[in-house]
């Protein structure tokens, strides 16, 4: 039995997981939006993860009219900024210990 992390999906099983045709993962695929392992469409495997990624691009294609080259640079840095917030809260984190240890030693 595949766990979580290993499962993948065929091209035909994220398309009716997203709810999108075969021929717009492909054009999402072609933009660099998904990454699926595979050398053609047939052959084509997902993790499960891409559910959400597609799920999120097409929601910025139908909701904020973006291109599809547009929506792969927004996930791009939505991506990046969502990485620097977990930087963020991880400096936080340390640096309450640190003041905390400071405040007791003086």
């Amino acid at each position: 039995m595949n766990s979580v992390n290993t499962l993948q999906l065929t091209l035909i099983e994220l398309s009716q997981a997203t709810d999108l045709s075969s021929e717009i993962l492909i054009e999402i695929v072609e933009e660099g939006i998904l990454e699926p392992s595979g050398s053609a469409p047939d052959d084509w495997l997902f993790s499960i993860q891409t559910v959400s990624i597609a799920k999120k691009a097409t929601r910025l294609h139908r909701d904020l009219d973006i291109d599809w080259p547009g929506i792969a640079l927004a996930l791009s840095l939505i991506e990046e900024m969502e990485q620097l917030r977990r930087d963020n809260q991880k400096l936080k984190r340390r640096l309450q210990r640190f003041t905390s240890i400071a405040d007791d030693y003086f």
